[in-house]
Formats: C-alpha cells, sequence, structure tokens
C-alpha cells in the first residue's frame, strides 16, 4: 500500500477537465452526498460550509501547475491549507491565486509553511472580504464510525462534497514528497469519505459544519506491476485541529512554526541474534543541547522514549513535533553494560 499526498492533481487528467477549468469551474458544484436518517445533513453541511471554502491554484512561470483546497481559518483573508499544496510558491517561484464558491478569484501570498507537519496558511489579498470564517471543531472528541464531510477540488471540481465515517484515530502517516523530505502526519483521522488529489488542505468537518481536520494524504493500492493508483480506495488521512489549529497560529504570528530540539542524532541497531531492534545509537550531540546537558554521549544506546521502546529515529522526530520548548522527555539509555535515566528539557530552535 503506497501513501499519496492529496495535492496538485495528475495532468494526465488534464484532457478530460482542462476546458472545464477555463471556464470557471470554481462556480460549479458538484454534491456526492447522500441523507439517511440519524446521520449527517449534508445537504445542510454542504450548503454553511462551501462558502468557507477556497481552491487553491498555483503556477509556475512555466505555465505548469495544480491546486489544492483551503479553508478560511481566521479574518483578514487568512487561509489554512497544506504545505504541499502552496510549495511551488514559496520564495514567489510561482503565482497562486484562491478561488471561492462561486467562482470569483483573488491572488494569495503565502503567509508561513511548516515541511514537518506539512501546513500552511496563505493570504488572499481581497482578505476574503464575505467569506465566513469555518469554526474549528473539537478533534480529540472524534468517534470511530462518527460521520464526517470532506469538502475541496478533486482534480480541479471546486466545491465537491463527499461523505463517509471516521474509519480510526490516532493514526501516524510519514509522507514522502518528490523533494526528498518526509511530512509527519501526527495523530491523524482515517476517514472513508472520498479523498483524491486536489483534496489536499480542505476541510473534514463534523455533522454541526465545525473543521476537525485538514485532509491531506491517501492510500492507494499499487497495480501487477506496484505502481500505485491514483484514486481513492477509502483510505485518507486528516490532520486533526489540535495539531493544526496551533501551528496555524504561529504561522500567522510569526511565520514559521517553531518546533523544540533535542540536540542528538542516532541510528537504529539491531540484536546480531535475529535482527531485532535494541535500541537507537546516539551518533552526534549538539554541544551544550538538551541531550548534552542531560548527560547523553556519543556511543550510548537510547532503548526507551518516555517509556516507550526505542526503535527508529522517526521517533525523535515526534518527540520534536508533539512538544514545546521546555517540556520534558524521559530517555533510557545504555552505556556499557548498565542503564540510566535521563530527563531531557527539550530547547527553543
Amino acid at each position: 500500500m503506497t501513501v499519496k499526498i492529496s495535492g496538485t492533481w495528475p495532468w494526465l487528467v488534464a484532457l478530460v477537465v482542462a476546458a472545464l477549468l477555463g471556464g470557471g469551474i470554481g462556480a460549479a458544484t458538484v454534491l456526492a452526498v447522500h441523507d439517511d436518517p440519524g446521520t449527517c445533513s449534508t445537504v445542510s453541511v454542504a450548503s454553511d460550509v462551501l462558502p468557507s471554502v477556497v481552491t487553491v491554484e498555483v503556477t509556475r512561470p512555466d505555465g505548469a501547475g495544480g491546486n489544492g483546497t483551503g479553508a478560511v481559518y481566521r479574518s483578514g483573508g487568512y487561509v489554512l491549507t497544506n504545505e504541499h499544496v502552496v510549495s511551488d510558491a514559496v520564495g514567489g517561484q510561482a503565482t497562486m491565486i484562491v478561488r471561492y464558491d462561486d467562482g470569483s478569484t483573488s491572488p494569495a501570498t503565502i503567509v508561513g509553511v511548516d515541511v514537518a507537519t506539512d501546513l500552511a496558511v496563505v493570504k488572499a489579498a481581497d482578505g476574503a472580504k464575505g467569506r465566513p470564517v469555518l469554526s474549528t471543531g473539537n478533534s480529540d472528541a472524534l468517534d470511530v464510525g462518527q460521520p464526517v464531510i470532506a469538502l475541496g477540488a478533486p482534480l480541479g471540481l471546486s466545491n465537491t462534497v463527499t461523505s463517509g465515517i471516521v474509519s480510526a484515530l490516532g493514526r501516524y502517516v510519514p509522507v514522502p514528497s518528490g523533494t526528498g523530505r518526509t511530512a509527519h502526519l501526527l495523530d491523524a483521522i482515517q476517514t472513508d469519505a472520498s479523498i483524491n488529489p486536489g483534496n489536499s488542505g480542505g476541510p473534514l468537518v463534523d455533522c454541526a459544519g465545525q473543521q476537525v481536520g485538514v485532509n491531506s494524504a491517501i492510500s492507494t493500492v499499487p497495480n501487477a506491476e506496484g505502481t500505485a493508483g491514483g484514486g481513492s480506495v477509502g483510505l485518507g488521512f486528516a490532520i486533526p485541529m489540535t495539531i493544526a489549529g496551533p501551528i496555524a497560529r504561529q504561522l500567522i504570528s510569526t511565520g514559521r512554526a517553531d518546533h523544540p530540539v533535542i540536540g542528538l542524532a542516532a541510528h537504529p541497531v539491531t540484536s546480531t541474534e535475529g535482527g531485532r531492534p535494541e535500541g537507537l545509537a546516539v551518533t552526534d550531540l549538539l554541544p551544550g543541547g538538551p541531550a548534552a546537558s542531560a548527560g547523553l554521549a556519543v556511543g550510548d544506546v537510547i532503548t526507551q522514549i518516555n517509556g516507550a521502546p526505542a526503535v527508529s529515529t522517526e521517533q525523535l522526530v515526534l518527540v520534536s513535533l508533539r512538544h514545546e520548548p521546555g517540556d520534558t522527555v524521559t530517555l533510557t539509555y545504555r552505556r556499557g553494560g548498565s542503564e540510566h535515566t535521563a530527563k531531557v528539557t527539550l530547547g527553543a530552535p
């Protein structure tokens, strides 16, 4: 199974939708919904939420580009989306517009991006005047099986609405990008609401029309040649607003997200018998940094992180992304034949 970002849509479908895009697809509405008694009133939710949803369109100097989705997060034209949706526009390398549900558009600029969590905030030049801010729901209160609705612009088809349920909670999904970087979707919401390329950055909302997640990635099933498919198979992942909200506020306030540092580098080590993971061997330390100040040394083997077995360097990344500067992390490590414990106070970046 392959995890794919669901942002810019493949140009192999350009022949199908290029004419629609040229004709103002933003004004069209596609509703892939079905109301069942006892579930969400998808029609009313769509009516309430769509005015807050925008299609984010990025065009490179060579004319190529793609689209994703965003939602008006704060008054003044601030739109929350995915970093991979707008990455081409970082540094002014491409132009960007937001397209509203009525088909009108506004130029937009990047406020801030966070590659590590695949989140970004852009600002519409017109301040998104008259467009309602999408209210934020409590993603911590979600239950598996609860109905949810995804809104966005899959394959460039603005104002598309799909419905499903919360399939699972607390997923960790590493998402590699074409640049060799990896984004980390933490405590992700898994949903079977249909999500496809172009949905990225769009809102996942509950039955009250409140945003509980940012749709970011899909899993696809490889074909016989091992090549991943490009469409939804009912395995979509959204960043919960408990994570996206604080990052968005940092990006608006400072233009960046400051993740704390632990001050060490390490690599996994395995046992000689059976190749079982034994821990993370410390290979480098930031002089005077948090780990060094707590007493760790190069050559130590970290066996536990906050009580959990240390088996992957991704765990160190997650420590940074899940904590704030000043938080304390407990590392259990082996030096020589003895075991030690260190309380590491995470530092500012």
